[in-house]
Protein backbone atom coordinates (compact mmCIF):
# COMPACT_ATOMS: atom_id res chain seq x y z
CA UNK A 1 0.00 0.00 0.00
CA UNK A 2 1.76 3.43 -0.92
CA UNK A 3 2.61 5.89 1.87
CA UNK A 4 0.31 8.75 1.92
CA UNK A 5 2.80 10.98 0.54
CA UNK A 6 2.79 9.15 -2.52
CA UNK A 7 -0.69 10.09 -2.74
CA UNK A 8 -1.25 12.30 -5.61
CA UNK A 9 -2.39 16.29 -3.64
CA UNK A 10 -5.54 16.41 -5.82
CA UNK A 11 -6.50 13.25 -5.07
CA UNK A 12 -6.58 13.73 -1.28
CA UNK A 13 -8.53 16.98 -2.05
CA UNK A 14 -10.93 15.13 -4.10
CA UNK A 15 -11.31 12.86 -1.04
CA UNK A 16 -11.63 15.21 1.14
CA UNK A 17 -14.42 17.36 -0.26
CA UNK A 18 -15.92 14.12 -0.66
CA UNK A 19 -15.87 13.55 2.89
CA UNK A 20 -17.10 17.09 3.71
CA UNK A 21 -19.64 16.96 0.95
CA UNK A 22 -21.19 13.43 2.72
CA UNK A 23 -20.81 15.14 5.99
CA UNK A 24 -22.75 18.03 5.15
CA UNK A 25 -25.92 15.99 2.83
CA UNK A 26 -25.66 14.12 6.36
CA UNK A 27 -26.55 16.95 8.42
CA UNK A 28 -29.06 17.86 5.58
CA UNK A 29 -30.51 15.10 6.15
CA UNK A 30 -30.73 14.87 9.79
CA UNK A 31 -32.54 18.11 9.36
CA UNK A 32 -34.92 16.88 7.42
CA UNK A 33 -35.86 13.32 9.48
CA UNK A 34 -38.32 14.65 12.19
CA UNK A 35 -37.83 13.65 15.66
CA UNK A 36 -40.29 10.93 17.63
CA UNK A 37 -41.70 14.06 18.77
CA UNK A 38 -41.34 16.55 15.87
CA UNK A 39 -39.07 18.46 18.02
CA UNK A 40 -42.57 20.26 19.41
CA UNK A 41 -41.65 19.65 23.31
CA UNK A 42 -39.52 21.21 25.82
CA UNK A 43 -40.44 19.15 28.60
CA UNK A 44 -43.40 16.29 29.06
CA UNK A 45 -45.63 16.10 31.94
CA UNK A 46 -49.20 14.92 33.24
CA UNK A 47 -51.84 16.69 34.42
CA UNK A 48 -54.74 14.20 34.82
CA UNK A 49 -58.63 15.83 35.11
CA UNK A 50 -60.59 14.72 37.98
CA UNK A 51 -62.90 11.29 37.91
CA UNK A 52 -65.71 11.05 35.83
CA UNK A 53 -69.36 11.83 37.12
CA UNK A 54 -71.19 8.77 37.96
CA UNK A 55 -74.04 7.80 35.72
CA UNK A 56 -76.72 9.54 34.62
CA UNK A 57 -74.82 12.94 35.00
CA UNK A 58 -73.23 13.75 31.39
CA UNK A 59 -69.72 13.26 31.66
CA UNK A 60 -66.75 16.23 31.29
CA UNK A 61 -67.06 18.12 27.99
CA UNK A 62 -63.25 17.19 26.82
CA UNK A 63 -63.35 14.03 27.93
CA UNK A 64 -60.17 11.79 26.31
CA UNK A 65 -58.76 14.60 24.83
CA UNK A 66 -55.06 15.44 25.37
CA UNK A 67 -53.08 18.84 24.78
CA UNK A 68 -50.33 20.40 25.17
CA UNK A 69 -49.52 24.14 25.86
CA UNK A 70 -46.88 26.67 24.94
CA UNK A 71 -43.64 27.27 27.67
CA UNK A 72 -45.55 30.72 28.32
CA UNK A 73 -48.17 29.54 30.34
CA UNK A 74 -47.76 28.63 34.23
CA UNK A 75 -48.10 25.41 35.87
CA UNK A 76 -47.89 24.71 39.40
CA UNK A 77 -44.18 23.35 40.33
CA UNK A 78 -42.27 24.11 36.94
CA UNK A 79 -40.47 26.91 35.82
CA UNK A 80 -41.89 29.06 32.64
CA UNK A 81 -39.18 28.98 30.33
CA UNK A 82 -40.17 31.64 27.93
CA UNK A 83 -38.23 29.97 25.20
CA UNK A 84 -34.96 30.83 26.68
CA UNK A 85 -32.40 29.00 28.95
CA UNK A 86 -31.29 32.48 31.02
CA UNK A 87 -35.06 33.35 31.62
CA UNK A 88 -35.92 29.40 32.89
CA UNK A 89 -32.21 30.14 35.32
CA UNK A 90 -33.32 33.49 36.57
CA UNK A 91 -36.66 32.43 37.72
CA UNK A 92 -38.81 30.27 40.20
CA UNK A 93 -40.93 27.76 39.73
CA UNK A 94 -44.91 28.76 39.44
CA UNK A 95 -46.68 28.89 42.49
CA UNK A 96 -49.70 28.37 40.71
CA UNK A 97 -51.27 27.09 37.70
CA UNK A 98 -52.70 29.42 34.41
CA UNK A 99 -56.64 29.37 34.94
CA UNK A 100 -57.13 28.13 31.42
CA UNK A 101 -55.33 24.93 31.99
CA UNK A 102 -57.09 24.24 35.35
CA UNK A 103 -60.00 25.07 33.56
CA UNK A 104 -58.85 22.67 30.29
CA UNK A 105 -58.14 19.79 32.98
CA UNK A 106 -61.75 20.25 35.14
CA UNK A 107 -63.18 19.85 31.75
CA UNK A 108 -62.02 16.37 31.28
CA UNK A 109 -58.76 16.76 29.19
CA UNK A 110 -55.50 15.42 29.62
CA UNK A 111 -52.10 18.01 29.56
CA UNK A 112 -49.30 16.25 28.50
CA UNK A 113 -46.47 18.58 27.95
CA UNK A 114 -44.93 21.72 27.41
CA UNK A 115 -43.60 22.81 23.97
CA UNK A 116 -41.53 24.89 22.13
CA UNK A 117 -41.83 28.65 21.37
CA UNK A 118 -40.30 31.57 19.61
CA UNK A 119 -37.19 33.02 22.09
CA UNK A 120 -39.46 35.13 24.24
CA UNK A 121 -42.31 34.39 22.65
CA UNK A 122 -40.83 37.19 19.84
CA UNK A 123 -40.97 35.70 16.49
CA UNK A 124 -43.21 34.95 13.19
CA UNK A 125 -40.93 32.21 12.13
CA UNK A 126 -40.71 29.73 14.77
CA UNK A 127 -37.14 29.75 15.08
CA UNK A 128 -35.38 29.41 18.61
CA UNK A 129 -31.40 29.30 18.62
CA UNK A 130 -31.46 27.81 22.33
CA UNK A 131 -34.07 24.64 20.92
CA UNK A 132 -33.48 23.18 17.59
CA UNK A 133 -36.80 24.65 15.16
CA UNK A 134 -39.69 22.14 15.78
CA UNK A 135 -40.75 20.29 12.45
CA UNK A 136 -43.05 21.49 9.97
CA UNK A 137 -44.73 17.82 9.92
CA UNK A 138 -46.69 19.65 6.65
CA UNK A 139 -43.45 20.67 5.06
CA UNK A 140 -40.21 19.37 6.44
CA UNK A 141 -37.95 21.77 4.55
CA UNK A 142 -39.94 24.50 5.63
CA UNK A 143 -40.46 26.77 8.94
CA UNK A 144 -43.53 25.95 11.22
CA UNK A 145 -44.21 29.81 11.75
CA UNK A 146 -44.23 31.13 15.21
CA UNK A 147 -44.08 32.15 18.07
CA UNK A 148 -46.41 28.89 19.11
CA UNK A 149 -44.61 27.02 16.84
CA UNK A 150 -44.22 23.78 19.09
CA UNK A 151 -48.04 23.66 19.93
CA UNK A 152 -48.93 23.85 16.24
CA UNK A 153 -46.56 21.22 15.28
CA UNK A 154 -47.59 19.13 18.29
CA UNK A 155 -51.61 19.28 16.76
CA UNK A 156 -50.17 18.79 13.18
CA UNK A 157 -48.59 15.64 13.98
CA UNK A 158 -51.50 14.55 15.80
CA UNK A 159 -49.56 13.97 18.80
CA UNK A 160 -52.46 16.08 20.68
CA UNK A 161 -55.95 16.38 19.90
CA UNK A 162 -55.32 20.20 20.35
CA UNK A 163 -53.23 22.42 21.92
CA UNK A 164 -52.84 26.20 23.50
CA UNK A 165 -50.32 29.22 22.74
CA UNK A 166 -50.34 33.12 22.95
CA UNK A 167 -51.65 35.42 19.66
CA UNK A 168 -50.92 38.98 20.12
CA UNK A 169 -49.44 39.81 16.60
CA UNK A 170 -50.25 36.44 14.92
CA UNK A 171 -48.16 33.79 17.12
CA UNK A 172 -51.53 31.35 16.58
CA UNK A 173 -52.51 32.31 13.44
CA UNK A 174 -49.53 32.08 11.21
CA UNK A 175 -47.76 29.06 12.56
CA UNK A 176 -51.68 27.17 12.42
CA UNK A 177 -51.24 28.91 8.76
CA UNK A 178 -47.89 27.35 7.76
CA UNK A 179 -48.60 23.83 9.86
CA UNK A 180 -51.97 23.15 8.10
CA UNK A 181 -54.09 23.56 11.39
CA UNK A 182 -57.32 25.36 12.64
CA UNK A 183 -55.78 28.08 15.32
CA UNK A 184 -58.36 30.53 16.94
CA UNK A 185 -57.79 33.74 18.28
CA UNK A 186 -60.58 34.67 20.60
CA UNK A 187 -61.99 38.25 20.87
CA UNK A 188 -59.27 40.27 23.05
CA UNK A 189 -59.80 40.32 27.15
CA UNK A 190 -62.19 37.20 26.21
CA UNK A 191 -60.11 34.80 27.57
CA UNK A 192 -58.48 35.40 31.10
CA UNK A 193 -54.42 35.75 30.77
CA UNK A 194 -53.84 35.18 34.06
CA UNK A 195 -51.07 32.45 34.80
CA UNK A 196 -49.28 33.60 31.48
CA UNK A 197 -46.09 35.57 30.86
CA UNK A 198 -46.96 38.84 29.57
CA UNK A 199 -45.65 39.81 25.56
CA UNK A 200 -47.55 42.67 25.22
CA UNK A 201 -51.29 42.75 27.27
CA UNK A 202 -53.27 45.01 25.23
CA UNK A 203 -52.59 42.41 22.05
CA UNK A 204 -52.07 39.21 23.73
CA UNK A 205 -54.87 36.97 23.41
CA UNK A 206 -55.01 32.98 24.34
CA UNK A 207 -55.17 31.21 21.24
CA UNK A 208 -56.07 27.53 20.32
CA UNK A 209 -54.93 24.92 17.76
CA UNK A 210 -56.74 21.80 16.67
CA UNK A 211 -56.87 19.61 13.51
CA UNK A 212 -60.52 18.70 14.32
CA UNK A 213 -63.27 21.70 13.79
CA UNK A 214 -65.77 20.01 16.30
CA UNK A 215 -62.88 19.44 19.09
CA UNK A 216 -62.07 23.40 18.30
CA UNK A 217 -65.52 24.40 18.68
CA UNK A 218 -65.90 22.41 22.12
CA UNK A 219 -62.77 23.87 23.56
CA UNK A 220 -63.66 27.41 22.42
CA UNK A 221 -66.93 27.06 23.89
CA UNK A 222 -65.47 26.05 27.29
CA UNK A 223 -62.64 28.68 27.23
CA UNK A 224 -65.28 31.25 26.64
CA UNK A 225 -67.89 29.67 28.43
CA UNK A 226 -70.53 30.12 26.01
CA UNK A 227 -73.70 27.94 26.31
CA UNK A 228 -74.68 25.31 23.47
CA UNK A 229 -77.28 27.01 21.34
CA UNK A 230 -78.57 26.73 18.21
CA UNK A 231 -75.85 27.63 15.24
CA UNK A 232 -75.78 31.03 14.04
CA UNK A 233 -75.33 32.08 10.21
CA UNK A 234 -73.68 34.80 8.84
CA UNK A 235 -75.98 37.40 6.70
CA UNK A 236 -72.80 38.42 4.61
CA UNK A 237 -69.50 37.29 3.91
CA UNK A 238 -66.81 39.51 2.83
CA UNK A 239 -63.53 39.20 0.78
CA UNK A 240 -61.02 41.72 1.31
CA UNK A 241 -59.75 41.36 -2.43
CA UNK A 242 -56.60 43.89 -1.35
CA UNK A 243 -55.30 41.78 1.20
CA UNK A 244 -55.38 38.95 -1.31
CA UNK A 245 -53.40 40.59 -3.52
CA UNK A 246 -50.61 40.49 -1.20
CA UNK A 247 -50.53 36.38 -1.60
CA UNK A 248 -47.10 35.18 -3.39
CA UNK A 249 -49.27 32.26 -5.42
CA UNK A 250 -52.30 32.55 -7.53
CA UNK A 251 -55.12 34.81 -6.13
CA UNK A 252 -58.13 32.50 -7.78
CA UNK A 253 -56.67 29.39 -6.07
CA UNK A 254 -57.90 30.52 -2.52
CA UNK A 255 -60.59 32.90 -3.48
CA UNK A 256 -62.59 30.20 -5.48
CA UNK A 257 -62.26 27.78 -2.96
CA UNK A 258 -63.98 30.43 -0.66
CA UNK A 259 -66.36 31.79 -3.26
CA UNK A 260 -67.90 28.23 -4.00
CA UNK A 261 -68.31 27.06 -0.83
CA UNK A 262 -70.06 29.90 0.47
CA UNK A 263 -72.64 29.24 -2.85
CA UNK A 264 -73.06 26.03 -1.80
CA UNK A 265 -73.31 26.47 2.16
CA UNK A 266 -75.36 29.76 2.00
CA UNK A 267 -76.04 30.80 -1.33
CA UNK A 268 -74.32 33.90 -3.67
CA UNK A 269 -76.10 36.51 -2.40
CA UNK A 270 -73.86 36.69 0.74
CA UNK A 271 -70.87 37.21 -1.10
CA UNK A 272 -69.46 40.72 -1.12
CA UNK A 273 -65.84 42.27 -2.36
CA UNK A 274 -63.99 45.09 -0.29
CA UNK A 275 -60.63 46.84 -0.24
CA UNK A 276 -60.49 46.79 3.39
CA UNK A 277 -57.26 49.39 3.32
CA UNK A 278 -59.26 51.51 1.78
CA UNK A 279 -62.15 51.11 3.57
CA UNK A 280 -60.30 51.93 6.75
CA UNK A 281 -58.35 54.43 5.03
CA UNK A 282 -61.01 57.28 5.87
CA UNK A 283 -61.27 55.89 9.41
CA UNK A 284 -58.25 56.12 11.18
CA UNK A 285 -56.99 59.83 10.63
CA UNK A 286 -54.19 58.67 13.48
CA UNK A 287 -52.86 56.86 11.08
CA UNK A 288 -52.13 59.86 8.78
CA UNK A 289 -50.78 61.30 11.87
CA UNK A 290 -48.41 58.40 11.94
CA UNK A 291 -47.46 58.72 7.93
CA UNK A 292 -45.78 61.91 9.29
CA UNK A 293 -47.26 63.83 5.85
CA UNK A 294 -46.66 60.67 3.28
CA UNK A 295 -48.44 60.55 0.56
CA UNK A 296 -50.87 57.65 1.37
CA UNK A 297 -50.58 55.05 -1.89
CA UNK A 298 -54.04 53.74 -1.12
CA UNK A 299 -54.89 49.81 0.61
CA UNK A 300 -51.30 48.86 0.66
CA UNK A 301 -49.51 51.90 2.70
CA UNK A 302 -52.54 51.98 4.94
CA UNK A 303 -52.07 48.46 6.01
CA UNK A 304 -48.80 48.88 6.24
CA UNK A 305 -49.15 51.42 8.64
CA UNK A 306 -51.61 49.33 10.77
CA UNK A 307 -49.07 46.99 10.64
CA UNK A 308 -46.47 49.23 11.70
CA UNK A 309 -48.57 50.62 14.27
CA UNK A 310 -49.30 47.72 15.93
CA UNK A 311 -45.59 46.51 15.78
CA UNK A 312 -44.72 50.02 17.72
CA UNK A 313 -47.31 49.29 20.71
CA UNK A 314 -46.17 45.29 20.76
CA UNK A 315 -42.23 46.24 20.84
CA UNK A 316 -42.84 49.24 23.37
CA UNK A 317 -45.01 47.02 26.01
CA UNK A 318 -42.76 44.10 25.25
CA UNK A 319 -40.00 46.56 26.51
CA UNK A 320 -42.08 47.39 29.35
CA UNK A 321 -42.61 44.37 30.58
CA UNK A 322 -39.40 42.90 30.27
CA UNK A 323 -36.52 44.93 29.54
CA UNK A 324 -35.45 45.40 32.69
CA UNK A 325 -34.60 41.52 33.21
CA UNK A 326 -32.89 42.05 29.40
CA UNK A 327 -30.58 44.59 30.62
CA UNK A 328 -29.96 42.89 34.41
CA UNK A 329 -29.11 39.32 32.92
CA UNK A 330 -27.67 40.59 29.85
CA UNK A 331 -28.97 37.42 28.14
CA UNK A 332 -27.81 37.08 24.22
CA UNK A 333 -30.61 37.54 22.40
CA UNK A 334 -30.90 36.55 18.53
CA UNK A 335 -30.17 40.00 16.85
CA UNK A 336 -33.51 40.03 14.77
CA UNK A 337 -34.98 39.97 18.10
CA UNK A 338 -33.06 43.02 19.63
CA UNK A 339 -33.43 44.55 16.20
CA UNK A 340 -37.25 44.81 16.49
CA UNK A 341 -37.44 45.88 20.35
CA UNK A 342 -35.26 48.23 19.25
CA UNK A 343 -37.02 50.00 16.74
CA UNK A 344 -37.35 53.46 17.41
CA UNK A 345 -40.85 55.20 18.39
CA UNK A 346 -40.78 58.60 17.46
CA UNK A 347 -42.49 59.94 21.30
CA UNK A 348 -45.26 59.55 23.29
CA UNK A 349 -47.40 61.26 20.59
CA UNK A 350 -46.48 57.88 17.93
CA UNK A 351 -47.75 56.26 20.77
CA UNK A 352 -50.70 58.18 21.39
CA UNK A 353 -51.89 57.75 17.72
CA UNK A 354 -51.02 54.07 17.76
CA UNK A 355 -53.26 53.49 20.83
CA UNK A 356 -56.00 55.91 19.19
CA UNK A 357 -55.53 53.71 15.58
CA UNK A 358 -56.12 50.89 17.72
CA UNK A 359 -59.41 51.93 19.37
CA UNK A 360 -60.78 53.34 15.24
CA UNK A 361 -59.73 50.23 13.75
CA UNK A 362 -62.30 48.60 16.66
CA UNK A 363 -65.05 50.69 15.70
CA UNK A 364 -64.42 50.72 12.09
CA UNK A 365 -65.01 46.82 11.94
CA UNK A 366 -67.63 46.85 14.52
CA UNK A 367 -69.60 49.14 11.79
CA UNK A 368 -68.40 46.96 9.08
CA UNK A 369 -69.30 43.68 10.37
CA UNK A 370 -71.91 44.28 13.17
CA UNK A 371 -73.39 41.13 14.21
CA UNK A 372 -73.78 38.78 11.38
CA UNK A 373 -71.10 39.47 9.18
CA UNK A 374 -67.81 37.34 8.32
CA UNK A 375 -64.26 39.12 6.43
CA UNK A 376 -62.09 36.48 4.63
CA UNK A 377 -58.15 37.23 3.89
CA UNK A 378 -55.61 35.02 3.70
CA UNK A 379 -54.05 34.17 6.79
CA UNK A 380 -50.26 34.22 5.58
CA UNK A 381 -48.48 36.05 2.16
CA UNK A 382 -48.68 32.07 0.81
CA UNK A 383 -46.62 28.61 1.34
CA UNK A 384 -44.00 28.73 4.66
CA UNK A 385 -40.97 29.60 3.75
CA UNK A 386 -37.88 27.20 3.61
CA UNK A 387 -35.74 27.15 6.64
CA UNK A 388 -33.03 29.62 6.49
CA UNK A 389 -34.80 31.77 3.33
CA UNK A 390 -33.84 35.21 3.33
CA UNK A 391 -37.15 36.50 3.55
CA UNK A 392 -37.22 35.39 7.05
CA UNK A 393 -35.12 38.40 7.90
CA UNK A 394 -36.53 40.91 5.07
CA UNK A 395 -38.68 43.91 6.61
CA UNK A 396 -40.90 43.69 3.21
CA UNK A 397 -41.72 39.75 4.60
CA UNK A 398 -42.37 40.90 7.75
CA UNK A 399 -44.64 44.39 6.85
CA UNK A 400 -46.35 42.29 4.26
CA UNK A 401 -47.10 39.39 7.49
CA UNK A 402 -48.46 41.78 9.61
CA UNK A 403 -50.28 43.40 7.74
CA UNK A 404 -52.78 40.32 6.92
CA UNK A 405 -52.52 39.72 11.50
CA UNK A 406 -52.63 43.58 12.10
CA UNK A 407 -56.78 43.52 11.38
CA UNK A 408 -57.43 41.47 13.67
CA UNK A 409 -54.87 42.03 16.65
CA UNK A 410 -55.52 45.87 16.31
CA UNK A 411 -59.82 45.64 16.07
CA UNK A 412 -59.34 42.63 18.83
CA UNK A 413 -61.67 40.91 16.74
CA UNK A 414 -61.49 37.01 16.58
CA UNK A 415 -59.82 35.40 13.53
CA UNK A 416 -59.89 31.64 12.71
CA UNK A 417 -57.73 30.40 10.35
CA UNK A 418 -58.86 27.75 8.22
CA UNK A 419 -56.47 24.92 6.42
CA UNK A 420 -57.64 24.91 2.70
CA UNK A 421 -55.72 22.26 1.14
CA UNK A 422 -51.85 22.11 -0.87
CA UNK A 423 -50.44 24.73 -3.06
CA UNK A 424 -47.03 22.51 -4.81
CA UNK A 425 -47.33 19.95 -1.27
CA UNK A 426 -47.66 23.10 1.30
CA UNK A 427 -50.55 24.28 3.20
CA UNK A 428 -52.65 26.58 1.88
CA UNK A 429 -55.00 28.28 4.49
CA UNK A 430 -57.88 31.16 4.46
CA UNK A 431 -58.61 33.00 7.62
CA UNK A 432 -62.42 34.30 8.83
CA UNK A 433 -63.01 37.58 11.00
CA UNK A 434 -65.87 38.54 12.97
CA UNK A 435 -66.16 41.60 15.26
CA UNK A 436 -64.50 41.35 18.73
CA UNK A 437 -67.20 39.47 20.76
CA UNK A 438 -68.67 37.82 17.59
CA UNK A 439 -66.96 35.11 18.58
CA UNK A 440 -69.96 32.43 18.65
CA UNK A 441 -70.64 33.49 15.19
CA UNK A 442 -67.52 32.75 14.14
CA UNK A 443 -67.12 29.50 15.72
CA UNK A 444 -70.25 28.31 14.33
CA UNK A 445 -69.94 29.53 10.28
CA UNK A 446 -66.34 27.87 10.45
CA UNK A 447 -67.39 24.78 12.17
CA UNK A 448 -70.76 24.78 9.33
CA UNK A 449 -68.23 25.82 6.47
CA UNK A 450 -65.64 23.39 7.03
CA UNK A 451 -66.53 20.35 4.78
CA UNK A 452 -67.52 21.99 1.63
CA UNK A 453 -63.72 24.04 2.21
CA UNK A 454 -62.22 21.01 2.33
CA UNK A 455 -64.30 19.66 -0.55
CA UNK A 456 -63.94 22.53 -3.04
CA UNK A 457 -60.15 22.62 -1.94
CA UNK A 458 -59.98 18.91 -2.93
CA UNK A 459 -61.58 19.49 -6.47
CA UNK A 460 -59.17 22.84 -6.70
CA UNK A 461 -55.91 20.24 -5.83
CA UNK A 462 -57.40 17.68 -7.90
CA UNK A 463 -57.78 20.09 -11.17
CA UNK A 464 -54.65 21.61 -10.45
CA UNK A 465 -56.38 24.66 -9.76
CA UNK A 466 -54.62 27.72 -10.73
CA UNK A 467 -54.92 31.54 -11.87
CA UNK A 468 -54.50 30.23 -15.52
CA UNK A 469 -57.38 27.88 -15.36
CA UNK A 470 -59.58 29.79 -14.05
CA UNK A 471 -62.20 30.46 -16.98
CA UNK A 472 -62.52 33.67 -18.07
CA UNK A 473 -65.95 34.23 -17.84
CA UNK A 474 -65.41 33.72 -13.83
CA UNK A 475 -62.28 35.93 -13.91
CA UNK A 476 -64.52 38.37 -15.16
CA UNK A 477 -67.11 37.75 -12.51
CA UNK A 478 -64.54 38.95 -10.33
CA UNK A 479 -63.63 42.05 -11.62
CA UNK A 480 -67.30 43.32 -11.89
CA UNK A 481 -68.02 42.30 -8.32
CA UNK A 482 -64.61 44.32 -6.92
CA UNK A 483 -65.80 46.61 -9.46
CA UNK A 484 -69.11 47.15 -8.13
CA UNK A 485 -67.77 47.10 -4.57
CA UNK A 486 -65.12 50.16 -5.37
CA UNK A 487 -68.57 51.93 -7.04
CA UNK A 488 -70.31 51.47 -3.64
CA UNK A 489 -67.42 53.32 -1.76
CA UNK A 490 -67.26 56.21 -4.87
CA UNK A 491 -63.62 55.15 -6.53
CA UNK A 492 -64.85 56.09 -9.74
CA UNK A 493 -61.83 55.60 -11.94
CA UNK A 494 -60.87 52.24 -9.46
CA UNK A 495 -64.23 51.06 -10.38
CA UNK A 496 -64.10 51.79 -14.34
CA UNK A 497 -60.72 50.56 -14.51
CA UNK A 498 -62.04 46.85 -13.34
CA UNK A 499 -65.27 47.31 -15.35
CA UNK A 500 -63.04 47.68 -18.25
CA UNK A 501 -60.87 44.07 -16.84
CA UNK A 502 -64.05 42.36 -16.86
CA UNK A 503 -64.95 43.31 -20.51
CA UNK A 504 -61.31 42.33 -21.79
CA UNK A 505 -61.96 38.83 -20.51
CA UNK A 506 -65.67 38.62 -21.45
CA UNK A 507 -66.54 41.02 -24.15
CA UNK A 508 -70.21 39.76 -24.40
CA UNK A 509 -71.74 40.99 -20.90
CA UNK A 510 -73.73 43.61 -21.22
CA UNK A 511 -73.69 44.42 -17.48
CA UNK A 512 -70.04 45.16 -18.01
CA UNK A 513 -70.51 47.89 -20.26
CA UNK A 514 -73.51 49.38 -18.49
CA UNK A 515 -72.05 49.43 -15.39
CA UNK A 516 -69.23 50.95 -17.06
CA UNK A 517 -70.88 53.89 -18.06
CA UNK A 518 -72.18 54.52 -14.87
CA UNK A 519 -68.85 54.88 -13.49
CA UNK A 520 -68.30 57.35 -16.18
CA UNK A 521 -71.08 59.19 -15.65
CA UNK A 522 -69.67 60.02 -12.19
CA UNK A 523 -66.73 60.83 -13.73
CA UNK A 524 -68.68 63.50 -16.09
CA UNK A 525 -67.25 61.12 -19.16
CA UNK A 526 -70.51 61.45 -20.99
CA UNK A 527 -68.94 60.60 -24.60
CA UNK A 528 -67.48 57.00 -22.68
CA UNK A 529 -71.04 56.30 -21.07
CA UNK A 530 -73.09 56.80 -24.08
CA UNK A 531 -70.55 54.47 -26.53
CA UNK A 532 -70.64 51.75 -23.43
CA UNK A 533 -74.31 52.18 -22.72
CA UNK A 534 -74.93 51.44 -26.81
CA UNK A 535 -72.48 48.42 -26.40
CA UNK A 536 -74.78 47.01 -23.64
CA UNK A 537 -78.22 47.75 -25.54
CA UNK A 538 -76.61 45.91 -28.55
CA UNK A 539 -75.55 43.05 -26.77
CA UNK A 540 -79.29 43.09 -24.82
CA UNK A 541 -82.05 44.83 -26.18
CA UNK A 542 -83.78 45.02 -22.72
CA UNK A 543 -81.65 46.33 -20.53
CA UNK A 544 -83.15 49.25 -18.94
CA UNK A 545 -80.26 50.76 -16.75
CA UNK A 546 -78.71 50.85 -20.14
CA UNK A 547 -81.04 52.85 -21.87
CA UNK A 548 -81.67 55.26 -18.37
CA UNK A 549 -78.25 55.56 -18.10
CA UNK A 550 -77.42 56.56 -22.45
CA UNK A 551 -80.38 58.87 -21.67
CA UNK A 552 -78.64 60.44 -19.20
CA UNK A 553 -75.54 60.91 -20.81
CA UNK A 554 -77.00 62.48 -24.05
CA UNK A 555 -79.31 65.12 -22.09
CA UNK A 556 -75.36 66.13 -20.57
CA UNK A 557 -74.12 66.33 -23.81
CA UNK A 558 -77.03 68.13 -24.87
CA UNK A 559 -78.51 65.26 -27.55
CA UNK A 560 -82.29 66.37 -26.27
CA UNK A 561 -84.10 64.77 -28.60
CA UNK A 562 -82.23 61.11 -28.76
CA UNK A 563 -82.42 61.24 -24.98
CA UNK A 564 -86.57 61.44 -24.79
CA UNK A 565 -86.16 58.47 -27.27
CA UNK A 566 -84.07 56.16 -24.56
CA UNK A 567 -86.05 57.32 -21.62
CA UNK A 568 -89.48 56.83 -23.80
CA UNK A 569 -87.78 53.22 -24.64
CA UNK A 570 -86.94 52.06 -21.36
CA UNK A 571 -90.80 53.04 -20.12
CA UNK A 572 -92.02 50.94 -22.78
CA UNK A 573 -89.67 47.89 -21.47
CA UNK A 574 -90.94 48.97 -17.44
CA UNK A 575 -93.94 51.48 -17.33
CA UNK A 576 -93.84 51.58 -13.52
CA UNK A 577 -89.61 53.27 -13.81
CA UNK A 578 -90.27 56.49 -11.98
CA UNK A 579 -86.72 57.52 -13.33
CA UNK A 580 -87.27 57.56 -16.92
CA UNK A 581 -90.79 58.83 -16.34
CA UNK A 582 -89.69 62.29 -14.52
CA UNK A 583 -87.10 62.47 -16.87
CA UNK A 584 -88.73 61.79 -20.17
CA UNK A 585 -91.73 64.43 -18.62
CA UNK A 586 -89.06 67.15 -18.00
CA UNK A 587 -87.26 67.07 -21.21
CA UNK A 588 -91.22 67.45 -23.20
CA UNK A 589 -91.75 70.33 -20.87
CA UNK A 590 -88.38 71.75 -22.14
CA UNK A 591 -87.91 70.87 -25.82
CA UNK A 592 -91.29 70.07 -26.86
Amino acid sequence: MPSSSSVPANLLVLLGLGVAGILLMTRRLRRRVPKEDFGAFVERLELLPPPPPPPPKAPHPLAGLFFAIADIFDIDGYVTGFGNPDWARTHESAVRTSHVISALVDGGATCVGKTVIDELAYGISGENKHHDMPTNPSAVDRVPGGCSSGSAVAVASGLVDFSLGVDAIGGVRIPGGYCGTLAFRPSHSTVSNMGTIPVSPSLDTIGLFSKDPNVLRRVAYLLLQIPYSDKRQPRSIIIADDCFELLKIPTSRVTQVVIKSVEKQFGKRLIKHLSIGDHLSSKLPSLKELQNGKKNDGSKSTLSSLANAMLSLYNHEFRNNHEEWISSTKSVLDQFILAQINRPVDDSLALDCCNSAREETRMALHALLKDDGILVLPTVLGLPPKINAKELLSEEYLTHTLCLSAIASMSGCCQVTVPIGLHENCPLSVSFIARQGGDCLLLDTVHTMYSALQEEAEIASKSNFSKSSVSKEESAEIAKEKGNAAYKDKQWQKAASLYTEAIKLNGKNATYYSNRAAAYLEMGSYHQAEADCSSAINLDKKNIKAYLRRGTAREMLGYYKEAIEDFKYALILEPTNKTANLAANRLKKLFQ
